[in-house]
């Protein structure tokens, strides 16, 4: 027997005209089937273990070493990544917990969404990066050292930046700056930074971002100009003699070096940055004729972010090792390779060389490439080896950063469909006119056969010929209501048993606020329930944001997958269900925009606490944006709102017989009070 044939009443078969035969579609206790593996649809709820829940959410792949499902079904954070001692571990379910408790209650009294930043995470990838290129270093008997940068658009926040200078200050980590502001703030912070601390500015430069670098230089910062454009260089050699400013100055080679995929496009012959080899040549020329080649003691390039191989890095560091050579070899007081960035991160966990999203190498095996690569090369042309740098700023902030939101509903097609009885239907297939009656008994025959296929087709065409029918006036809404809900049910019976309906699960968060790069370049990020994960999911869900936009929604997840396995809300009995975003450290705050006035989440601090296993203390929680905030964004005042809004209530109050002018003073007061509100949903319940 068919599927569908399963949910026909035999009794309700045998045809009395005039009437046409009901389907009634019976749906009792739903398949327990697991909704996104079927290798384990045998669980029972009962059975279902957190390391189960690791498996399915793939934080096996992506999480190590710095996150984990615990025993008791919470994501653990372990900020000192393979170091963390077990007492050191810390659940993020509690941290949110604290978070969003009331502060008479002891908590911040935040609402969601909000960031959670773990800085001796941030310090454990910084002195992870050091201590991989310092091992190969030794291991590749190089003659320099390793003395890296991080490129500050990543993400340009204050704490963040203070700290990687805090933290990189006893191997001499630096900054990159792509701008003027980035190049202002990047000067303040190394000023607690080390003196030796490389200052790279890259990026296209006008008179005053030229003469800001020089000033840096003047000030005892280890700055380098980074010639983007041919054109930069004059005006270098001109403000330096200006300002009596002897500059250090490197090139940002174009190499011919790509990698396919997304991130590669910028780079390779017919990338939009770089110098070609014939623009090098005319700036060592113009250098030499200055007296100023010995200024040249830096080459830069960038293959493109996310390198997905090996030997891509290996084919890029040999193309620009042979450059760095050259200009060694026609008189540039050379010192410094710039690799750029690059360094990826496993999104995904799949470990896959042809992913946007992974890659197939880990830390040690792409610095010892690196450094085998440049050995090599300059061994072969009797070249000093050169210092290395690199700006592998998504490989250092992504992990150390984690949003949480909060979903706070869900609905699917299945709670629109119209409930009806057995009599209402007979009377909405009794008022079909001819053709839809022939469509119908279609229908009915091919579910009689068992043609799940054919079934699904006349579905289609009868619900299609009444959408054309309501248009025309000739169908009422309800009997609209009636063909939705049969073919709904039609599509279920005739479905898989294994197939669950997909849920809209509304998530309290902006993706173009707080996830920008999967709305402007479909970049997939790690999404799961922070919680909970000692329970089978028995939902799968598709994520939908508070935004008024089409595009306010999450439609592919890891893994290729199009919906995420979720449990079901169950109101007050679970209370609230929270949802993390991993690996976003990098870019998505930089980037996020303020669509439909959402504006940046709530960022809370959190450190372990030495002395309390599992204890964690927050060291700073900084604020979002308040509604009035994001209003003096876009250029509105909210203070002559304010007054615009009591002088319309003092016009109505006086047509209204308000002659001492309270209700008016409490209406102005009472519409003040919502601009200092968050511009995110409020939860109500405890």
């Amino acid at each position: 027997m068919s599927v569908l044939e399963q949910f026909i009443d035999d009794a309700t078969l045998v045809a009395s005209a005039p009437s046409l035969p009901v389907l009634p579609f019976c749906f009792g206790a739903k398949a327990k089937v697991f909704p996104d593996d079927a290798a384990v649809a045998n669980f029972e709820k009962s059975d279902w273990s957190p390391s189960l829940s690791s498996t399915l959410y793939r934080v096996d792949g992506w999480g190590p070493p710095y996150f984990s499902v615990s025993s008791s079904g919470n994501i653990s954070i372990l900020p000192h990544g393979k170091e963390t001692m077990p007492s050191q571990e810390i659940d993020l379910l509690e941290i949110t917990k604290k978070v969003t408790e009331p502060v008479s209650s002891g908590g911040l009294g935040l609402c969601p969404p909000f960031i959670v930043r773990f800085p001796e995470m941030l310090k454990h990838r910084l002195e992870s990066l050091q201590s991989a290129f310092d091992s190969a270093i030794a291991s590749q008997v190089y003659g320099a050292t390793y003395q890296g940068v991080f490129p500050v658009k990543c993400n340009q926040d204050r704490f963040i930046i203070e700290d990687i200078v805090k933290f990189g200050s006893p191997f001499r980590f630096g900054l990159e700056a792509g701008s003027k502001p980035e190049l202002l703030l990047a000067m303040h912070c190394l000023c607690k930074g080390s003196s030796e601390a490389l200052l790279v500015c890259n990026g296209f430069k006008d008179s005053e971002y030229i003469s800001l670098a020089l000033i840096a230089r003047k000030l005892a910062f280890n700055t380098v100009v980074v010639f983007e454009q041919e054109e930069e260089l004059d005006l270098v050699i001109e403000l330096s003699k200006k300002l009596d400013i002897r500059p250090v100055v490197g090139v940002r080679a174009k190499l011919r070096t790509r990698h396919s995929g997304h991130y590669g496009s910028t780079s390779g012959e017919r990338g939009q940055f770089g110098l070609t080899t014939t623009q090098i040549l005319r700036i060592v020329k113009k250098l030499e004729q200055e007296g100023m080649l010995d200024c040249l003691q830096l080459l830069h390039f960038h293959i493109g972010s996310q390198i997905p191989t090996t030997a891509v890095v290996a084919d890029g560091v040999s193309e620009a090792a042979q450059i760095y050579c050259e200009l060694v070899r026609l008189g540039a007081n050379m010192r410094v390779v710039d690799i750029g960035g690059g360094l990826g991160i496993d999104y995904d966990g799949s470990k896959a060389s042809n992913s946007d999203v992974s890659v197939s190498y880990t830390l040690e095996e792409y610095t010892e490439t690196v450094v085998k690569t440049l050995r090599s090369i300059c061994d072969k042309r009797s070249i000093t080896h050169p210092v290395i740098s690199s700006e592998s700023g998504r490989a250092t902030v992504s992990h150390h950063t984690v949003l949480i939101f909060e979903v706070f509903n869900s609905s699917s097609r299945d709670s629109n469909a119209a409930e009806s009885s057995l009599l209402e239907q007979q009377r909405f297939l009794d008022g079909l006119q001819a053709d839809a009656r022939a469509e119908y008994m279609n229908l009915f025959s091919a579910a009689m056969r068992g043609d799940n296929n054919t079934c699904l087709l006349h579905a289609n065409q009868l619900k299609q010929h009444c959408i054309r029918r309501f248009k025309q006036g000739a169908l009422s809404i309800e009997q609209l209501a009636e063909v939705d809900g049969l073919h709904l049910k039609v599509s279920k019976a005739a479905s898989e048993p294994s197939s669950l309906p997909v849920h809209t699960y509304r998530m309290n968060l902006s993706i173009f606020t707080s996830i920008p790069n999967y709305w402007g370049t479909g970049h997939l990020f790690p999404i799961m329930p922070i919680h909970r994960l000692d329970q089978r999911p028995t939902m799968r869900g598709m994520l939908s944001d508070l935004t008024c936009d089409s595009d306010g929604k999450l439609a592919t997840y890891i893994g290729g997958e199009s919906s995420l396995p979720l449990h079901e809300l169950d109101g007050n009995k679970n209370g609230h269900y929270y949802l993390g975003l991993f690996l976003g450290g990098a870019y998505e705050e930089a980037q996020g925009q303020i669509h439909n006035l959402f504006g940046a989440p709530n960022v809370v601090r959190v450190e372990s606490e030495a002395d309390n296993p599992g204890g964690f203390i927050m060291t700073r929680a900084l604020l979002g944006p308040n509604c009035g905030d994001l209003l003096r964004v876009m250029r509105h005042e909210p203070k002559a709102m304010v007054e615009a809004f009591r002088h319309r209530a003092e016009e109505l109050g006086a047509v209204g017989g308000d002659q001492d002018g309270l209700a008016t003073e409490a209406l102005a007061g009472g519409l003040a009070h919502f601009f200092s509100s968050w511009p995110y949903l409020v939860s109500t319940s405890t």
